[in-house]
């Protein structure tokens, strides 16, 4: 007890020392800070002016000396063999030109790599397969000596490192002066990293794709909020549909009242309001009871739910009720939300000019062997919740994350596996909590409604793309940047006509954090370490100690600043600057960086239709690994996206919205898991070994994936020993031998706790 005291004292000492700078405010994905980026990839504020480079240099590490043209064999990349350090065929055809006016072809090295050589004077030699970091690994863990540098997760990584097949970098942080001070000024990155308790190996570098930020958030088609809601008198229409039998039931209160803080509509400052609930009733148990007394058609149920707002909120929407879901001071709930998907879908005449029957998507692809596939699948003419690709095992996971943000559940969005700290400080496991499986019920219950896509049901390729460009997708929990670019120019959605697709704020939900159920607005969806990065070969780099050198000079000049937004920015050809060289700067964060070229932002447009990861890695070869700044994202991501992830800013600037803390919170049910815990070969040898668990909840690409999760989304408790809540939880903690993960994680998450303190 002692030990936890002390560590909660020192990390509360670290991290108030080290400041917002120091603690990832700087190096993120999409993230917020005081004053906040808006959730999924932005920040602050995007004033230009002009300033000196701000890029300091590298602190030189003298001992990190190596023959000029060093080879470093790099079996390094992303996910694909587009996300390379080098040009594959298909991205380069016969031959690619950038921003920075050169030409480029297959097996070229990337800009990014070409200009580390020639910043730090080593070489690189393609090795890399293509893989994802935990197949590329698996690739090459028999023939470690043909390579120097390799992807890998960090168990797989921390896994050889303690059999000696990959360097321990805590062993020489004495001569990487710049990576040494990130881990000191950020303790969270330590303990995330932390191989080997005793010892206090570090056996990779630690990739941020944002750090302390929000990452993913609701988002709507908002304009079609304002033509249901907004407005004086009633709404009318010329036609519309039927309401679905109704299946869902009421989430929040049915009487009483309950206060809301939100941000007030101009953004100044936080304020409290209530739900009436006495006053106005539960929308969706008005809707129900309606619906048991006979039909409703989709004009009344509008109206039933105008009638509500205004009475529940006391008028404090005015007659510009979308605010409610779409407004800087939005005060929605999981039971409203529902009350406007039955809206939604009701209407299809007002919305899209349709009259709801089916509609037939056609997409063409490729298969592996080149050849073209079409596709058709049949699809509502209005989709309510849909997820990027339905048809994507990776992506339908979003789904299941939904259901923790909007009812309440902890841990199905962690920063490992499912698990979190609770308010006792011990680890638990989503898949072995009932309040998961009541959430994923309630999920159940909304596609029984139809108002979850039917091409998710089904698993069919249906994405975000078409959902938008043919007028019928409502609402989306992904990342900001990446799906807004649909605005753009009304390349997907017509902007001039004023349709919107827009970031909204995190819902009202039911959380109990150990001191008592509180209505508030809690993301557990918050950046830190990722679980993949890049480890140096013993079998190579390792016994050479000019490729040692090397690879660790690499590792510490990326978290210099100057390395930092090179591996964010790419070379300086793809930067604004000054007739002196010097860049021309923006404040992000607090902090100046770098405005990007206009030609680099033509680019982005032409050759990745506004997606900034994909042209970045892809094309620029940057943000493959190591701190990932979102500055650069920030200026990609779209009017109407910096719109929404402005109002998610300011409303975690000013606590309206709660999430969890890089440090150990004095209550720990705040505390951010660790992305990583130290763990023996026994440990993970006994939990590879429980095969019914890890693959029965895979968030993983691939046909062979399964997610139980998520097929009880969408077939409720059908599955033999998941019929109900409790045998759900009892299959997973004995059948599947849950409770044997669950102490061996609790131990090294206490052994983790007692290393840090003795520090």
């Amino acid at each position: 007890m002692k030990k936890r005291k002390a560590l909660a004292m020192l990390m509360a000492l670290t991290m108030t020392a080290s400041s917002l700078a120091a603690c990832g405010k700087t190096i993120e994905e999409p993230a917020p800070a005081a004053p906040t980026e808006a959730a999924g990839t932005e920040s602050g504020s995007a004033e230009t002016s002009e300033a000196p480079t701000q890029t300091t240099e590298a602190v030189e590490a003298d001992t990190l000396t190596f023959e000029e043209g060093t080879v470093l064999r790099m079996a390094t990349g992303y996910n694909s063999a587009k996300t390379g350090l080098f040009f594959d065929a298909e991205t380069a055809g016969e031959g690619v030109t950038l921003a920075d006016g050169n030409t480029y072809h297959t097996d070229d090295l990337k800009p990014t790599w070409v200009e580390v050589q020639n910043r730090l004077g080593m070489k690189f030699e393609n090795k890399y397969q293509g893989n994802s970091a935990a197949k590329e690994f698996e690739y090459w863990k028999e023939q470690l000596d043909q390579v120097d540098m390799i992807s890998g997760t960090a168990s797989l990584l921390t896994d050889y490192g303690e059999n000696g097949s990959i360097v321990n970098l805590a062993d020489h942080l004495d001569k990487m002066p710049n990576f040494n001070a990130y881990l000191q000024a950020n303790p969270i990155v330590r303990l995330s990293i932390t191989g080997n308790v005793d010892t206090g190996a570090i056996y990779f570098s630690p990739y941020f794709d944002g750090v302390d930020d929000i990452e993913k958030m609701p988002l709507m088609r908002t304009d079609w909020v304002v033509k249901l809601l907004d407005g004086e008198g009633e709404f009318t229409a010329e036609a519309s549909n039927k309401l679905n039998a109704a299946v869902y039931e009421p989430y929040m209160p049915t009487s009483g009242s309950v206060t809301v803080e939100v941000v007030k509509k101009d953004g100044s400052a936080a304020e409290k309001i209530q739900k009436n609930y006495d006053a106005a009733g539960n929308i969706v148990q008005k809707m129900n009871d309606a619906l048991a007394s006979g039909s409703v058609d989709g004009v009344e149920a509008v109206n039933m739910l105008r009638t509500y707002i205004d009475t529940a909120y006391a008028g404090y929407y005015g007659t510009q009720r979308s605010d409610l879901f779409v407004g800087q001071n939005a005060a929605w709930d999981a039971d409203e939300l529902v009350a406007l998907l039955r809206c939604v879908v009701a209407n299809p005449q007002t919305l899209n000019g349709t009259d709801g029957k089916a509609s037939t998507l056609t997409k063409k692809s490729k298969d592996k062997d080149g050849n073209e596939v079409v596709t058709e699948v049949s699809v509502p003419s209005i989709v309510g919740i849909f997820t990027r690709e339905d048809a994507n095992n990776q992506r339908r996971a979003d789904m299941k994350r939904l259901a923790g943000v909007l009812f309440g559940a902890r841990g199905l969005e962690s920063r490992q596996d499912y698990l979190y700290v609770g308010n006792d400080g011990q680890l638990h496991d989503a898949r072995q909590e009932a309040a998961t499986y009541e959430a994923l019920n309630r999920m159940h219950q909304l596609v029984e409604e139809g108002l979850v896509s039917d091409a998710f049901v089904k698993s069919q390729d249906v994405n975000t793309k078409q959902y938008l460009e043919n007028d019928m997708g409502f609402f989306l929990y992904d990342y900001n940047q990446t799906q807004t670019v649909y605005n753009e120019d009304g390349k997907t959605l017509d902007t001039a006509a004023g349709e919107k697709f827009m970031a909204v704020m995190v819902p009202v939900a039911r959380w109990d954090d150990g001191e008592g159920e509180k209505i508030m607005r809690f993301t557990e969806s918050w950046r830190s370490v990722k679980t993949d990065g890049w480890g140096i070969s013993v079998a190579g780099a390792g016994n050479d100690e000019n490729k040692l050198n090397a690879a660790l000079k690499l590792i510490d000049y990326a978290y210099s600043k100057e390395g930092m937004i090179l591996m964010s920015y790419g070379p300086d050809a793809f930067i604004n600057t000054n007739p002196d060289g010097s860049y021309i700067n923006f404040n992000f964060n607090g902090q100046e960086w770098p405005e990007i070229a206009d030609a680099t932002r033509a680019e982005l447009w032409d050759k990745a239709s506004g997606n900034y990861t994909n042209y970045a890695r892809q094309y620029l070869g940057s943000t493959l690994s190591f701190a990932k700044s979102q500055s650069f994202e920030y200026q990609c991501t779209t009017t109407v996206g910096r719109e929404g992830a402005g109002y998610i800013s300011t409303a975690i600037a000013l606590g309206t919205i709660v999430h969890p803390e890089l440090d150990i919170a004095s209550n720990q049910w705040y505390t951010s898991v660790p992305t990583v815990l130290p763990t023996t070969k026994a440990d993970t040898d006994l939990i590879n070994g429980l095969t019914d668990l890890t693959q029965s909840f895979s968030d993983a690409k691939g046909d062979d994936q399964k997610n139980v999760l998520t097929d009880i989304i969408v077939n409720g408790f059908t599955a033999d020993g998941f019929k109900s809540v409790d045998e759900a939880v009892e299959t997973v903690k004995t059948k599947w031998n849950g409770a044997a993960y669950l102490q061996t994680k609790e131990t090294q998450w206490e052994e983790l706790q007692d290393f840090y303190a003795e520090q």
